[in-house]
């Protein structure tokens, strides 16, 4: 049901915010009732994780009689439950249809979930340098998956039994390698970009300490230069 605002209302959103509380609690509950936790083994692990939550706090939430879900006390239950805080707020499977945002129809769960985490996009919301990281986590598998595959090939191109093993394997190898080459250029591209606009780029795997070496001639080839 669409929640209607009138003129006098006072600027909060009482059944928005309480149905989210409730997909919260009812989620940390089932939860912890199927690792077979008490509250208070909950309130324990959350203190392990360095962030204390009593286990009133949470046998009050859990009831409903909690006023305020402040969003590090999520974080610190997904964690603590071994599970995503989004898995929390919009729990798939067991919550059918909530409620994204104050004065909004119910939605089908699964599709809230999707906006919430970028999965799906909303043609007006700006992604930040989300598309950014995955591109360049997407080329971070490609050439570790070449680098691999070529180690196999030329593996292969060794204990060939014969010419024609021995040839298909180093035209296997050449080809993953080329693709590590290609897929190693890009990356290093990308990374000078986000540099370019004041980003720090993510950590790259100790395999991959090549892409970033001191800038060399811009008048050699992507070989050369990896």
């Amino acid at each position: 049901m669409t929640q209607h605002r009138s003129d006098d209302e006072e600027d909060d959103f009482p059944e928005w915010v309480d149905r989210i509380k409730a997909n919260v609690a009812g989620e940390v509950r089932r939860r912890r009732k199927e690792m077979g936790w008490s509250a208070q083994d909950l309130a324990d692990q959350c203190e392990r994780l360095g962030h204390s939550i009593a286990r009133n706090v949470i046998a009050n939430m859990e009831s409903g009689r909690r006023a305020n879900l402040p969003l590090v006390d999520v974080m610190v239950l997904a964690a603590a439950l071994e599970t995503y805080p989004v898995c929390l707020i919009f729990p798939v499977g067991y919550v059918d249809r909530t409620q994204e945002l104050p004065f909004r129809d119910l939605v089908p769960t699964w599709d809230a979930l999707r906006r919430f985490t970028g999965e799906e996009d909303v043609p007006e919301y700006d992604a930040g340098l989300v598309p950014e990281f995955e591109l360049h986590a997407s080329l971070v598998r490609t050439v570790l998956a070449s680098l691999e595959e070529e180690e196999r090939a030329r593996f292969a191109a060794k204990t060939a039994t014969s010419r024609a093993q021995q040839e298909e394997a180093e035209r296997k190898r050449t080809e993953y390698a080329d693709q590590a080459i290609s897929a190693k250029y890009n990356l290093r591209h990308l990374r000078r970009e986000l540099r370019e606009e004041g980003v720090t780029p993510p950590d790259l795997p100790p395999a991959l300490g090549d892409v970033d070496p001191p800038e060399s001639d811009p008048n050699t080839t992507p070989e050369e230069r990896l």
